[in-house]
């Protein structure tokens, strides 16, 4: 199908949050400027591949038996349901990022599932420990990518997949037992889990944190990805408030601080973050990097 967005559109900075490293198995981008992403679906299992035109459209084409389902949920996916028409830059630096950045909008997969994996095993661990259980799952527990997709894609594991993993094989994967139990949690629930992304906004959200093992901060992961929650922010996370804070202030902030400094933006702060975070700015770094630990090796 051809898809021409009614908006300006930047295809890598939109899909950009749903990708889990440069190995993510589940989002690659090869030499020839296509993006391929896998998904569970309610039909099945699918496979997109993206490819935007100097012109500003879209070709997409899907594989699988969820191959309908992904081509129908294209324009979400890109933003077209994000509406920014009322956000105010109350910062220079979140307007200047706005204007450099004219094609970055808030994407929507419209499926819970297949997110709320990954921010799991995001929980209070490095990103390389969170990336590595990532691929390692995807590789053991989820199906080869459907269609012509680059050699090594994997679709994420279903719930049923979630539920059969053995102990070892977490071990194996490097997810203690608190990640586990809130997947195996979650995945008891996965279909009730979806309406999440029909209710929206601080109602998904509390519908996500009913599961034991889902809290603010992974309710906020999800939300910004599934249904492309523009006030979802990642409270709770180990670089954001610091990320706001020097970007904004010059100095590092905590939750507290985060919370006061993005107030005028309510109810799209997580827009002013995601510009932020789009146009680089990170926190310094004055010491060793956070150690990895191996949970395989406990």
């Amino acid at each position: 199908m051809r898809y021409r967005p009614q908006f300006t559109l930047d295809l890598g900075a939109v899909v950009s949050p749903l990708r889990r490293g440069k190995g993510d198995p589940c989002l690659r981008s090869d030499e020839a400027g296509v993006t391929w992403l896998t998904a569970n679906t309610p039909d099945g299992p699918g496979t997109l591949a993206l490819r935007r035109f100097a012109d500003g459209e879209v070709e997409a084409q899907a594989w699988g038996a969820g191959a309908d389902r992904l081509l129908d949920g294209v324009p979400r996916l890109l933003g077209a349901e994000d509406d920014d028409s009322e956000f105010v830059a109350h910062h220079e630096q979140v307007a200047r990022a706005r204007h450099n950045l004219p094609g970055l909008r808030l994407g929507a997969t419209g499926r819970v599932w297949d997110v709320l994996i990954p921010a799991v095993l995001e929980q209070k661990v490095t990103g390389h420990e969170a990336r590595r259980s990532w691929r390692e799952l995807c590789r053991w527990f989820g199906e080869p990518a459907p269609g012509p997709a680059p050699a090594g894609m994997r679709v994420p594991p279903t719930p049923r997949a979630i539920m059969s993993i053995v102990d070892w094989k977490w071990h194996r994967a490097g997810v203690d037992l608190s990640r586990r139990r809130a997947l195996i949690f979650a995945a008891q629930v996965a279909q009730r889990l979806e309406r999440a992304a029909e209710l929206r906004g601080a109602e998904g959200r509390a519908l996500l944190r009913k599961v034991p093992g889902i809290g603010v901060w992974t309710a906020a992961e999800v939300a910004q990805r599934a249904w492309g929650d523009a006030d979802a922010v990642s409270f709770g996370d180990f670089h954001i408030p610091s990320v706001v804070g020097y970007a904004l202030l010059g100095e590092p902030l905590d939750d507290a601080g985060m919370a006061e400094v993005l107030a005028p933006y309510s109810p799209q702060r997580q827009r002013a973050v995601r510009y932020l975070e789009a146009a680089g700015f990170t926190r310094p770094r004055f010491g060793p990097r956070y150690a990895i630990r191996d949970y395989r090796a406990m």
